[in-house]
This record gives structure tokens, sequence and C-alpha cells, in this order.
């Protein structure tokens, strides 16, 4: 069996490396290397920018929480879907127009400048939170693919970690940003085939749905998504849609690729391809914690494998290898995103400020591809935990960077009453209580509340509790774009 897994693993990481070195021949500067040149398709943006939302937490965290707790858990769906839908609406047009026109790469340096930072501790402050959310966001990755890779081929866990960092950070080095957009829109398209067929199989080996409802009824897992009359259950389900669609607005390794974009009126295209996408895998993984109750009437030791065992119980060895791919996939797709978003930071913004003006712009390709080196290798050492759920650790980064860089993302588009010291303070606020809340939330209230929801929170009120009581002297020299007031008509079309 072990043969045949590995052959079909082999083959796709074959194909990985292969639109890598395809893509190296693209670009030629920094810009290319972290950005594209701002030259991808709507179709390409809108998949790449979904696919390296989709880790292995699709196949793996999701269909746990529903496997275990019941439907409620879709929950979290419903509120992903609310939260990128409203991200392509009302953040994608005026980030990809804004950034062009202040000549920015990355969240920090946009934040600097929209905000006439001269001191560079915006940039400084969150180029730092971005690093340390995000590196422990890909250890989550990793995690899934070492266990994915023990269960398959009883391979050491950490040996495979260090096999699959390996593959993905040949064609993130090599590629930069379009061969991590190109891998990200065939893993997209392989995923969301694969993700749709397994549940549809598995379901058709049962005796229906009663049988599932059997199975569930002595587990006591709940079917429904409506409680009845019971206002905490319903402030349950609010909180816990809330908290994972609000993030979406401070996710850098999606929001950036909204920058890409060649022509900004296609961003409308990628919107409604993306959320339909989006809703269609969600619903495949529900489905898959769904059918597995039945599938698996005994339960799991990991219930984290309840994908991987199903596959394995429907299929042929060396079809089940291919179709587990998407499992390597759906990690891949936004692993390879975050290395390159942290690898820009630290070239356009870490190497950028403290480096020479005239030798910073030289060495910054190199720079970029270094720190896709040197940033992989620190989730690597933060992986080799493998105490934490793929779930815990996901959540745990969703709420650092959501809560840390999404109300500064908002103001920093919408609002001009803001200023560089409330910006500073509401990134570190955020930040600190989404890190501590599940400490706090025991002392504060018996009541478990999703860490998003405070940090997000604190973080909004301080930037302009801040910014009023710590009048900028820069604040009246926030210099607009050129060009803005005109592309104001450009957004008001798109939205």
């Amino acid at each position: 069996m072990n043969i045949y897994f590995i052959s079909a693993f082999l083959g796709y990481f074959a194909l990985l490396l292969l639109i890598g070195l395809i893509a190296h021949k693209k670009h030629t500067s920094s810009a290319d290397f972290i950005m594209g040149n701002r030259s991808m398709s709507f179709w390409l943006v809108s998949l790449s920018a979904h696919a390296s939302d989709m880790s292995a937490w699709l196949f793996m965290g999701l269909p746990m929480s529903v496997f275990l707790l019941g439907l409620s858990q879709a929950w979290i769906a419903i509120g992903l879907v609310i939260g990128m839908y409203l991200n392509w609406q009302w953040i994608a047009p005026r980030l990809r127009i804004q950034t062009e026109l202040y000549g920015c790469y990355t969240l920090s340096s946009f934040f600097e400048k929209r905000l006439n930072d001269t001191s560079g501790r915006i940039r400084l402050i969150s180029a730092i939170i971005l690093i340390i959310f995000l590196t422990h966001y890909l250890s989550a990755g990793m995690i899934g693919i070492g266990t994915l890779l023990e269960s398959l081929f009883g391979l050491n866990y950490y040996f495979g970690l260090i096999l699959t960092l390996c593959v993905v950070v040949a064609y993130t080095f090599v590629g930069g940003f379009v061969a991590v957009a190109w891998t990200d829109l065939f893993q997209g398209l392989f995923l969301l085939l694969v993700i749709v067929c397994v549940p549809l199989l598995a379901f058709f080996k049962l005796e229906g749905i009663d049988q599932i409802s059997q199975v569930a009824l002595g587990k006591g897992i709940g079917f429904s998504l409506l409680p009845d009359n019971d206002p905490l259950a319903f402030l349950t389900m609010f909180l816990l849609a809330f908290s994972w669609g609000v993030g979406y607005f401070g996710m850098p390794h999606v929001i950036t690729k909204f920058m890409s974009i060649k022509e900004v009126s296609e961003l409308n295209k990628s919107k409604w391809l993306g959320i339909g996408w989006q809703i269609i895998v969600l619903s495949a993984a529900i489905l898959v914690g769904v059918v597995a109750i039945a599938f698996f009437p005994n339960g799991l030791e990991n219930p984290q494998m309840i994908f991987v065992e199903m596959v394995k119980g429907i299929f042929h060895p060396f079809i089940a290898g291919f179709i587990l791919c998407a499992v390597l996939a759906a990690s891949l797709s936004t692993m390879d995103s975050q290395i390159l978003v942290c690898a820009s930071v630290i070239s356009e913004d870490l190497y950028a400020m403290f480096a020479k003006q005239e030798k910073a712009s030289d060495k910054q390709l190199l720079i970029s591809r270094l720190g896709v080196v040197l940033v992989s290798f620190v989730a690597l050492g933060l992986a080799l935990n493998k105490s934490a759920t793929i779930m815990d650790t996901v959540s745990y980064s969703w709420a650092g960077l959501g809560s840390a860089f999404g109300p500064l993302v908002i103001v920093s588009l919408y609002s001009k009453r803001i200023n560089r010291y409330g910006a500073m303070a509401g990134m570190l606020i955020g930040a600190v209580v989404a890190m501590g809340w599940s400490y706090l939330n025991s002392l504060i209230w018996e009541y478990t509340i999703p860490a998003m929801i405070p940090g997000f929170a604190c973080n909004l009120i301080s930037i302009y509790l801040i910014s009023y009581l710590m009048p900028d002297s820069n604040a009246g020299k926030i210099k607009m774009p050129a060009g803005e007031e005109s592309d104001q008509m450009a957004i008001e079309k798109i939205i």
C-alpha cells in the first residue's frame, strides 16, 4: 500500500516543482517575486485567494468539529462565507487601488504611507506582529501534513515535515508569487473535485440519512442548526460565525492577493467566482463530518483523520493516494502564501527599513528568497511540538491576525480621523488581547467568548481613542495619493 501512496505523492510533488520552474522565468525584480507585478487575471486571483485560505483545516479541522459536536459547527462556515464576501466587496477595490498609488506591496508599508509615519514604527510593529502570528499559522499546515504522512506511510512525523517543507520552499523560492498563484489555482480546483466526491460516495455506502440520524442520536450529537428558544445557544452561534468571518479583514495571505489583480474592474468577477467555490467546498467539508458519524460509528482514535480514513476505506490505494493529495494541496496552498507574505515583510519592511536605500533595492530579491527559507524553518520548529490540534492552532493564529490587523485595514481605507499613534496602539492591544484572552476569559465570565471578539473590539476602540487623545502633527499632512479622487468612481462601480 505504501508504494501506491508514495508514487501518487511523488508525482504530485514533481508537478508542483515543475510549476515553480516555469514561473521562475516570469520575474526579475522584488516586485515580480512578491506580487507578480500586479499582473494576475481575475480567475487566478480569485481561486488563489480562496485556496490560500483553506488549509488542512478544511479536510481535518472542520469535519472533525462537525463529527464531534454536530451541525452547529456549520456556523463557522457561514461566518467565513459572509466575511469573505464583505472582504471582496468593501476591502478589495480600495486596497488594490490605494496600494498601487502609494507604491506598496505589503500591509505594513501601506499603513506607514497612509498615515504618513516617518518614524518607521508602524511598519516595524506591524511587520513583527504579522511574522509572529503568520509563522504560527504556518505551523498548523505543517502539523496536518506531518500527521497525514505518518498515517499513510508510517513515516516518521518529523521526517515528513522536513520533506514537505523542502518541496514548498523549493517552488516558492524559485517561482515566487507567480508560482504560488498557479499552484494555488491548480490545488484549488483539485481539492474542489475531491472534497465534493468523497462524502457523496461514502454516503452511498450507508443506509441513508436514517442511519446517520440514529448513530448521531445515540452519541448525543445534534443536527439542529438553529436551537429551540435558547438565547445562550443563539449567542454562541452568532459569536462563532462573527469571530471567524470578521477575521478575514486581517488575513494578509488572503487580502494581499487582491493587490495583485491586473484590472481593478475585474474584481467583481473574482468575487463571485471565489464565493461560489468557497460555498461548495465548505458545504462538502461539513458533509464529510456528517457522513462520518455513521461511517465510523465507533469513532476514531484521532478524529482529525476522518477524511483520510474515509478515503482509505473507499478507494484502491493508488487512487486513494491521489485523492489524499487534496489534503496536501489544501495545506500547501496556504503554506506557500503565508511563507511568501512573511518573506515579503522581511525584504520590503524590515530589510528595506534598516539597509541603505541604494543597497536595499539591489538585494531585495535575494532577501525575499532568503526570507522564504528563514520563515519556513522557524515554522518547522513550532510544528515539531505536535501536541496542539490543527483546529486550536488555526483558531489562535486567526484570532491574532484578525484582531491585530482587521480594524486597521478597515479604518485606514475608510477613515481620515485616525493617526499613527492610534494605529500602533490598536495593533498592539488587539494582538495582546487575542494572545491572552484564553486566560482572561475565565476570570471575567464563565461563558466562553472567542478571542477574536474582544481583540477586534479593543483594537478598534484603541485606534479612535488614542488618535483623539494624542493628536499627531503629521495627521494633517497625510497625503492622499494622486488620482485617488478619480479612482473613487471605479471603486463605486465595483461595489
